[in-house]
């Protein structure tokens, strides 16, 4: 496992759409949250603090897609694009 990645159980929704390159900062992925543009496990949120774990669905309306996610892990920083794929899969 590389060392960017953690065995949490847990990480806030706006870090989480950060690290995996959802949104460009972490500012956007707060007020994404903050906005009600995000549902996770069909119930939106509204706190970028709303803490989700591996296997939560997470639906995101961005500005021209929605694209909705299954969490399969976490990481400690921002990596590479190429390592995104270990943090969710596409579901739609």
């Amino acid at each position: 496992m590389p060392a960017a990645l953690l065995r949490l159980d847990r990480q806030r929704i706006d870090r989480w759409l950060w690290h995996a390159r959802i949104v460009r900062t972490r500012n956007a992925a707060a007020a994404l949250a903050g906005s009600g543009h995000v549902r996770v496990n069909g119930t939106r949120i509204d706190a970028p603090g709303r803490p989700v774990r591996i296997g939560d669905v997470v639906t995101v309306a961005l500005q021209r897609t929605v694209r909705v996610l299954r969490i399969k892990g976490f990481a400690e920083r921002r990596g590479s694009a190429a390592t995104t794929g270990r943090l969710y899969e596409e579901l739609g």
